[in-house]
């Protein structure tokens, strides 16, 4: 196979023929691109040719966090940049999109045309529905071609866009969309996983119940071909809203002269969620123009092409409720075939191969192919060879996100991966977040690999890492930390009056105050690591600082368990934790506190996991549960989460808690009791 040259080298050609400048090394690039924030954004700008109907009076008003303005005065639109490489790709014989299920034989293809009447179509009725601007439109959706296109009409519009996956729970869902009282609702009547059809219709009618600004609900009959949204307009009647059937609003031709609207900048795209360790989860609002330029910058650090200069199809595997069916989607803003897969990646749930993801890749021909880090896991535990699943000689790089990617897990990739060039295959490991909906770390294909590593920091990200009182580190362990704001970073966040939880979520600890710097606290930790012979820094990000559950790439917030925990009669209080550390498995255990003279025995344990399984999803599912006299609060009633999660990674008790400053300073025996015996 052979390749151009990395898009990272080409844009620093590029920088030098338009802008005279030449950088000896990616740490001097990257240096000028956090320098410079105006020259750099604007340099991406123009590389990618973006558009406008109005320019714009500057590139950064002032570069604070929060608060930045990018680009006051410029226009665009998500839908708009996707659909420019139309005909393009179209006339050089490349789709827009590539879908299989698990009951499909084969791959099924959209084409761009395709693509771009189906949104037309489908925008208009929307309008014709009375959707404006501003408006919330939502999703309880898999990973199919329906949501694509739902998504774009709906940007097109100007509306606001939120999506849950379906195999979520009314609570998690309710706890999502009641706080951005969405007008319309696109959702499924079902989802087939691991080979078991999962009929949803009863969970939908408890989240119409739960919406009472509805007005309308679309249904897309995935597992039942005679499902109608007829059958819900009883549960939407109380909210005078109408029910409608997908293939009905997707009836006749683009309307003459169909175009997205332009928007300005920093118009809301989309709401997506980054929960907390309290209360509901957070409803991060995105704009048009930070996301379409983040997801481009993206495109240069994973070294994804237009599919007419390479004939490239990009596969990213996830779920609807993780921020990479978002990156993944973001590769069409480039002209790249996307490749979608929905179903269980280990195949029937009751014999697990993990052979499913890399034939469908075969099938699609799939260049380049990313999933999470559990996944390459389960593989290799698994003994599977890819290439006797399937001819995947088209191959050329792998990602990986969502925890950290272990030693065994670069050996197995590069072990098992088709050669590229004679070399092993090119892999790219990133990491970021839902929060700004991009990344910190990746890679860079014109620089070695290294065993256990992350490339280098990106392009126009100021990431460092952070002792506690604000000190930059270099090859120790700190806090992630970005110090410039950058275009992707929230709009704010839904009915956030006066901006307060946003500034508590980021810049709690480097605030600015006792002598301390101003910086985005990430939640992770990292260690930077300087490679002066490839002039770059590499990362090793070694799981979460904060007490979030990650969990196989989905974040939770903590609240969100504990309210279906506690729900159960038996449950007086629960604490958990997720232990995810330098790629080593996942393990999140569960202590309850029951209520008097009960015991915790294999019955309720079972309760309480098909508890959280139904109202939030099975990957919040606790590996162990433990029965507790009490949850250690703070004096403000707060549960410690942190100082017991680090109990449990193996720090001293001294370092992570004061008891006078507990609520009930003897629960903590317990655990510190527990994290020796765990030790030994």
């Amino acid at each position: 196979m052979t390749l151009p040259p990395p898009r990272l080298h080409d844009y620093q050609q590029w920088l030098q023929a338009t802008r005279g400048l030449r950088s000896d090394s990616y740490e001097a690039l990257w240096q000028w691109s956090v320098s410079d924030l105006a020259g750099f954004w604007q340099s991406l700008w123009d590389y990618f040719d973006l558009r406008s109907p109005t320019p714009h009076r500057c590139v950064l008003e002032a570069p604070v966090m929060p608060g930045a303005v990018w680009f006051p005065g410029a226009q665009l639109n998500y839908a708009q940049q996707v659909l420019r490489h139309a005909d393009a790709a179209h006339a050089a014989g490349h789709p827009a999109l590539v879908f299989q299920n698990e009951r499909l034989a084969a791959p099924v293809e959209t084409s761009w045309p395709e693509l771009q009447c189906q949104v037309a179509v489908l925008a208009t009725r929307l309008q014709g529905l009375g959707v404006q601007r501003g408006d919330r439109v939502v999703a309880w959706l898999p990973n199919t071609p329906h949501t694509i296109v739902a998504f774009l009409a709906c940007a097109s519009l100007g509306a606001i866009w939120s999506v849950c996956s379906p195999d979520m729970g009314p609570v998690a869902v309710l706890d999502r969309f009641c706080q951005i009282e969405p007008k319309v609702l696109f959702a499924v009547d079902g989802q087939v996983w691991g080979g078991v059809t999962h009929d949803r219709r009863a969970v939908l009618r408890e989240i119409l119940a739960g919406l009472p600004t509805l007005q309308h609900l679309v249904l897309v009959a995935d597992v039942d071909p005679h499902a109608r949204a007829a059958d819900f307009q009883a549960d939407l009647q109380a909210q005078d809203a109408r029910a409608h059937d997908w293939p009905a609003l997707l009836q006749g031709d683009a309307p003459a002269g169909w175009a997205p609207a332009w928007l300005p900048f920093d118009h809301p795209l989309w709401i997506v969620y980054s929960s907390g360790t309290t209360g509901l989860p957070k409803p991060i609002v995105h704009g048009h123009g930070g996301i379409v330029l983040e997801a481009l910058k993206g495109g240069l650090h994973n070294d994804v092409f237009p599919s007419v200069q390479t004939g490239e199809r990009f596969f990213w595997f996830s779920s609807t409720g993780w921020i990479m069916w978002n990156a993944q989607l973001g590769a069409l803003l480039g002209g790249t075939t996307i490749c979608l897969f929905d179903g269980n990646p280990g195949g029937p749930s009751k014999s697990p191969h993990w052979g499913t993801l890399w034939r469908f890749a075969g099938a699609a021909g799939v260049t380049w192919f990313g999933s999470g880090a559990a996944f390459y896991a389960s593989c290799l535990k698994a003994g599977v060879v890819p290439q006797q699943q399937a001819d995947l000689s088209r191959l050329r790089a792998v990602g990986s996100t969502g925890s950290p990617l272990s030693e065994d897990g670069y050996r197995w990739i590069w072990e098992q991966m088709p050669q590229v060039g004679g070399a092993p295959i090119w892999l790219n490991p990133i990491s970021g977040g839902t929060d700004f909906a991009g990344a910190f770390v990746a890679g860079h294909r014109g620089l070695p690999v290294t065993l256990g590593e992350m490339q280098v920091r990106c392009l126009g990200a100021a990431v460092q890492a952070y002792s506690e009182d604000g000190q930059p580190l270099m090859g120790e362990v700190g806090e992630l930390v970005c110090t410039q704001p950058m275009p992707s970073m929230p709009l704010f966040f839904w009915k956030d009056e006066g901006g307060r939880r946003y500034r508590d979520s980021y810049f709690d600890m480097f605030d600015g105050r006792d002598g301390k710097p101003v910086a985005w606290r990430h939640g992770d930790w990292i260690r930077l690591v300087p490679h002066p012979e490839s002039g770059s820094v590499g990362a090793v990000i070694y799981g979460r600082s904060d007490a979030t559950i990650n969990r196989h790439g989905v974040r939770m917030g903590t609240a969100e368990l504990y309210r279906a925990v506690e729900a159960l009669p038996e449950v007086l209080d629960s604490l958990v934790v997720d232990l995810e550390y330098l790629g080593r498995e996942s393990w999140m255990p569960l202590f309850v506190v029951l209520r008097e003279g009960l015991v915790l025995d294999e019955a309720l344990t079972q309760r309480l996991k098909q508890a959280i399984r139904v109202a939030l999803s099975a990957r919040h599912v606790p590996n162990e549960v433990f029965q507790v006299a009490a949850v250690p609060r703070t004096l403000s009633g707060k549960k410690m989460e942190l100082p017991v999660k680090k109990l449990l990674l193996g720090a001293a008790p001294e370092q992570v808690l004061k008891r006078d400053a507990m609520a009930n300073a003897e629960s903590i025996d317990w655990f510190v009791a527990f994290a020796q015996a765990r030790a030994g």
